[in-house]
């Protein structure tokens, strides 16, 4: 009997899961689970937090998903060494696992800088897993004061979710803006107006550098008293258990288009690894959850024997906070359309007679249409791109082209 093992159980597992048992129906899976929970989005922990959604409906797939794929899932274990002569995961607990095809979807960690005195913190939280969350929402009360140490993604959407649970936010960065690695200035102060005027107070350009007990001391010389503190300052992929292995990697695991590491049988998926984005042309890390799901899933018809590709990822992020919505995908490079108001704005960005990327706050209604056109580098001059730029529509697309992608609408 052939064995999959899969090490890491997010997005990127199930997936794999899903690819294997498209063909393969009998052989056995085998999950290493370092979280002790079931598969779940991510994304929604911020939700959480605010008790828009509760524990079930963050389940990424239903109650019976293991069991109906035949899997078995080793929660709290973790993977610490691949042999890949062997063909054997050890566990932390010294027990080894056989495979004959392995999928590593071991996702990525929190960056921490080395703050003096952090361990002096009571109350510092990270903002990845649930995990994280039940224990911030634990900790969290009306006279709390929250310092969060990063303006990207995950600092906001935790400082969205503690919104009105807590007495005062603080979010400092040392960029000069917030969501400083997908927006530019301009963008940017459109999100941070938003979130100002829901009560986020923001230091920019000033980080905490030490901590005495609930007091941080700013690069500026400030000082920030807390009861709270949150760090997300960024994350980095969970490369080790490949590099050690003698596997090839950079900011993440290198995979081609099949998901496949350099090492035989030993393929990964998900936020570790490094992979081609089209709107580049290059690898890169491109740690969102759809791109997740299909690695893994591509990873997982491979690993049963079957052939499969990933060619068109691209980066792309849809946030929003306080009911501000944005919407960003591809390379900015190009040209440049751009519309905007005092609450809006739209930038689409063309190069070699393609949409390379694009910028959306506000209306972000049919935006896939945009990210469709990235994806398949459709030229835009066989479309009708002055209408789609105005408004992402099919009828800017050929009556043939309309029969073909859009069910026959005309």
């Amino acid at each position: 009997m052939k064995q999959y093992v899969i090490i890491g159980n997010g997005i990127a597992a199930a997936g794999c899961i899903e690819g294997i048992r498209k063909t393969d129906k009998d052989n056995k899976i085998i999950v290493i689970s370092e979280e002790n929970h079931p598969v779940y989005c991510r994304p929604l922990i911020s939700y959480y937090l605010e008790n828009k959604t509760d524990l079930d409906r963050m389940n990424y797939r239903k109650e019976d998903f293991y069991d109906s794929m035949n899997c078995e899932v080793l929660y709290g274990r973790r993977a610490v060494k691949i042999d890949p002569e062997m063909k054997k995961v050890i566990l932390d607990d010294k027990s080894e696992l056989d495979y004959d095809s392995l999928c590593v979807a071991s996702g990525s960690s929190p960056f921490v800088p080395p703050f003096e005195n952090l361990d002096k913190v009571k109350n510092k939280f990270s903002f990845m897993t649930l995990d994280d969350a039940l224990a911030l929402k634990e900790a969290a009360t009306e006279e709390s004061r929250v310092l969060i140490v990063g303006a990207g993604l995950i600092g906001l959407k935790c400082a969205e979710g503690l919104s009105g649970l807590v007495k005062s936010i603080t979010v400092c960065d040392l960029a000069d803006r917030i969501l400083s690695s997908i927006l530019d200035s301009e963008c940017a102060a459109l999100m941070q107006k938003n979130l100002e005027q829901n009560g986020i107070s923001f230091m920019l350009e000033d980080t905490a550098v030490s901590f005495d007990k609930n007091r941080a001391l700013m690069k500026s010389g400030k000082v920030v008293d807390f009861d709270i503190l949150v760090l997300a300052v960024g994350v980095k992929a969970n490369t080790d258990i490949i590099k050690n292995a003698g596997g090839e990697v950079n900011r993440g695991i290198i995979v081609n288009t099949r998901m496949e590491t350099n090492l035989p049988d030993i393929y990964a998926a998900g936020d570790c690894t490094e992979g081609y984005d089209i709107s580049l042309g290059a690898n890169r890390v491109l740690a969102i959850l759809p791109n997740a799901y299909m690695q893994g899933y591509t990873a997982g018809i491979n690993m049963s024997g079957e052939k499969a590709e990933f060619n068109n990822a691209i980066p792309m992020n849809s946030i929003g906070f306080f009911g501000m919505h944005a919407m960003t995908a591809g390379t900015y490079e190009g040209e440049v359309y751009e519309e905007k108001t005092e609450n809006s704005l739209k930038r689409l960005f063309t190069k070699d007679g393609l949409l390379k990327g694009f910028i959306i706050i506000g209306n972000t209604e049919r935006v896939g249409l945009y990210t469709s056109l990235i994806r398949e580098k459709v030229p835009l001059d066989t479309i009708n791109f002055d209408l789609m730029k105005q408004t992402a529509t099919s009828a800017a697309f050929s009556p043939e082209v309309r029969r073909k992608k859009f069910g026959g609408v005309v």
